[in-house]
């Protein structure tokens, strides 16, 4: 018997505590913990027209800490955290989480629906983005070791984000380990090279002062818009807090962040600074040139190497969001590999992968270096963050009741941040912050359209549909084949017969042993209970109703939890057991139940929709599939 005083049994959780912390460093915080890479060079490039000098760049390093205090520290690890739908967080899990709050008005939940879609959008904006930027900035350092290597920073890049991306179908969970530690030493050689450089030039935690950044505004008036842009490149990465807290809990995240990553981020910051201050010709790169010369190419290196698991977070993340856009039907189903057979999550879906390395090196190709593309980055970012502070706010007024002596500072104050970052990035549309843009509003458009297209067929399938007691109340004995074994038909509607039973009965007469309609049911909500899945329903004649719960965040083995209702009354064996899927075609009908553009954009979505056999799980051998044409 283990005593109270023992030392072990308070010794797991924490054990436990410091995994998870470690874990967290190397999913989470990857992109805004890159950032020191190109976030002071950029604050003073061409593009504001700043230059280095002592009150310059206090006021730019404090605008950079209290971007970093409220925008990520108050808003998301103090507030917007507490938004957490079962667990999870990330855009569409918070607009599930305050779509399903009692008393909201149709319109308003549509309003609420569109700004989940637009956060979704432009975070796949930011998923192309930081690959690109990180990895380039990183490369870069091979200029400052040896400046007769600027032509072979592209190809190196290059090469690295393509092989970044080709491993991805082999999954993470052989190098995931490593993740954590490697970015641990990462934000430890953050802090050493920030705060020998502070120890040079102390006088440079003046900037810790707000009013240095409200002296560089009131002195610097329209250039302040302009450098905001450039400072918001430090909070990048600030969503992913958020999105991974389903991963890692709301404490570990926190812990890491309070406790290591924010000191560690303003020490480099504030080091950069410091040697500014000194030096002001650093300013090429003062990230690299906080390293003594033997250590350039060990960091490039290191960066490299953070810089990739950055960019690996993205891609997951990417992946993450098509699943869950596929079974909220806000996309087309895509075909989902599991990576991993213990590591939950680890999936690799091939087409979000080849798309996005497509737009990655069309990016690196088109920009060619990291201060060309941080004029494109930025807006997806802010964009994100000013969607989830709207959905937040709806949240603080649905759910959890707030006063409005409450709401109205700290919301208002958040609104007025992310507002003004957003707009200072609009600065930057011109020089290439039009392209996550055009992006996002390519994704929304194939969103909401795709999301409309299946109402309007779930509309079409409805027309003439025969409830399913009125098609058993019809079937007399000896009028049909009964096969032993069981049928699974798929249907979207469960109180009706599919068209796919239909289609068996009309041209083969058949109606098998045991029929089960099968209705998958995705609620706004990340998981279902293993014990709250399965709803059945027995309608006589040995046919079945059987809905089957998945949550948003989870992949559906229907096979796997057929097999559990053997007690319930569902004879489910492997090998006598048949899935009919509808594989509908749809073409344009006389009567368009669309505008003519979202008409032909869906007609253009659907045939890359993955099949239902493959994204439920169903057994390649046992599937039988019947088509029909819709109109739309």
């Amino acid at each position: 018997m283990t005593s109270a005083a023992d030392p072990s049994a308070s010794a797991a959780p924490d054990k436990r505590a410091a995994a998870l912390t470690l874990a967290a460093l190397g999913v989470v915080f990857g992109d805004i913990g890159t950032s020191p890479l190109y976030t002071v060079k950029e604050c003073f490039s061409e593009f504001t027209g700043l230059k280095p000098t002592p009150d310059n760049v206090l006021g730019i390093l404090s605008l950079i800490t209290w971007a970093l205090i409220i925008v990520v520290t108050i808003k998301y690890v103090v507030v917007v955290m507490r938004a957490d739908n079962r667990g999870e967080g990330g855009v569409l899990a918070l607009m599930a989480l305050v779509s399903r709050q009692s008393g909201i008005p149709e319109r308003r939940r549509r309003v609420y629906l569109m700004l989940g879609i637009a956060g979704a959008a432009l975070f796949y904006g930011d998923c192309l983005l930081t690959p690109a930027i990180s990895v380039l900035s990183a490369v870069e350092g091979l200029q400052v070791a040896a400046p007769s290597l600027h032509s072979a920073v592209l190809p190196i890049a290059l090469a690295v984000l393509c092989a970044l991306f080709a491993v991805q179908r082999f999954g993470t969970a052989g190098i995931g380990r490593w993740f954590g530690p490697i970015t641990l030493v990462w934000f430890v050689v953050l802090f050493v090279l920030g705060a020998l450089q502070i120890i040079e030039a102390p006088r440079v935690l003046a900037a810790l002062s707000p009013h240095h950044a409200i002296g560089f505004a009131l002195t610097h008036g329209v250039v302040t818009f302009l450098a905001l842009g450039a400072v918001t490149l430090a909070v990048t990465g600030a969503e992913a807090l958020y999105a991974d807290m389903g991963h890692f809990g709301r404490a570990p995240i926190r812990r890491a962040w309070l406790w290591l990553v924010l000191p560690s981020l303003l020490a480099n910051y504030y080091g950069q600074g410091a040697l500014l201050l000194d030096e002001p010709a650093a300013i090429d790169n003062p990230f690299y040139r906080l390293a003594p010369e033997w250590a350039l190419y060990p960091m490039i290196a290191l960066a490299t190497a953070a810089t990739v698991i950055a960019s690996q977070a993205t891609i997951s993340g990417a992946f993450s969001m098509a699943q869950q856009a596929a079974l909220l039907g806000l996309s087309p189903r895509v075909r989902i590999q599991h990576t991993s057979a213990s590591a939950f999550g680890q999936i690799y879906v091939p087409a979000i992968n080849w798309l996005q390395l497509a737009g990655v090196v069309a990016l690196a190709l088109a920009f060619k270096s990291s201060t060309n593309l941080a004029a494109a980055y930025g807006i997806a970012v802010t964009g994100t963050m000013l969607v989830t502070t709207l959905l937040v706010l709806a949240m603080a007024m649905r759910g959890w009741r707030w006063h409005w002596g409450w709401i109205v500072p700290v919301f208002a104050a958040f609104l007025i941040v992310d507002g003004t970052l957003f707009a200072a990035n609009m600065l930057k549309f011109t020089d290439g912050g039009w392209v996550p843009l055009v992006l996002a509003v390519v994704i929304f458009a194939a969103m909401w359209t795709w999301l409309k297209g299946r109402m309007a067929v779930a509309a079409r399938e409805h027309e003439g549909a025969l409830p399913i007691e009125t098609l058993l109340g019809s079937i007399g004995p000896g009028r049909v084949h009964r096969p032993q074994g069981t049928a699974v038909y798929l249907t979207a509607f469960s109180d009706n017969a599919p068209n796919s039973l239909l289609h068996n009965l009309k041209h083969n007469e058949v109606l098998h042993e045991h029929v089960v309609l099968l209705t998958i049911a995705v609620p706004d909500e990340p998981y279902v209970a293993p014990d709250q899945r399965a709803a059945v329903t027995h309608l006589g004649k040995g046919v079945h109703r059987v809905v089957l719960g998945y949550g948003f965040m989870e992949q559906p083995d229907v096979p796997r939890d057929l097999a559990r209702l053997a007690d319930k009354g569902i004879p489910i064996d492997p090998m006598r057991t048949s899935y009919f899927v509808g594989r509908n075609s749809f073409v344009g009908g006389a009567r368009p139940l669309l505008p003519r553009w979202q008409q032909k954009l869906f007609l253009a979505l659907a045939p890359f929709a993955a099949s239902a056999a493959d994204f439920f799980g169903l057994p390649t051998n046992r599937v039988i599939e019947l088509g029909s044409r819709i109109e739309i």
